[in-house]
């Protein structure tokens, strides 16, 4: 049985380690990445709408797919699983919608470009630690 995550609204640093996790060869530095944790209903609803970018990313759970209606720019989106490892990973231009992934527990969004610059790809696990309160 998985670890229940009780998730919040606020923010928090993302930790990105190497595709495949620990045992995929030499320990690589994690990238290190501010997030804002949409978790309620309606940060979730609102996510990115409205905006003409973001610096880091946000991470939207509980989440299977999303859309980029209304959006003013392009993004990367990332499906994670329940254990934060990507499954998934497509660039959507605004006005699309996106198919559900049926194993995503949780979605990151980013401006498009940004997850391959961070290393980000199939495979990778995430590590999140929020803002202490």
């Amino acid at each position: 049985m998985g670890i229940r995550r009780h998730w919040r609204d606020g923010g928090a640093t993302l930790d990105i380690g190497p595709a495949g996790g620990p045992a995929d060869g030499p320990a690589e530095t994690p990238a290190e990445v501010r997030v804002e944790v949409a978790a309620s209903y309606a940060a979730r609803t609102r996510g990115l709408l409205g905006r003409d970018g973001i610096e880091g990313a946000m991470l939207l759970t509980p989440a299977a797919s999303v859309h980029t209606f209304r959006m003013r720019f392009a993004i990367d989106v990332a499906h994670l699983d329940r254990n934060l490892r990507v499954i998934a990973l497509t660039t959507m231009a605004p006005g699309r919608l996106g198919l559900p992934r049926p194993r995503a527990r949780h979605v990151l969004e980013a401006e498009a470009g940004a997850m391959a610059a961070w290393g980000l790809a199939v495979g990778s696990v995430l590590r999140l630690r929020p803002d202490s309160r």
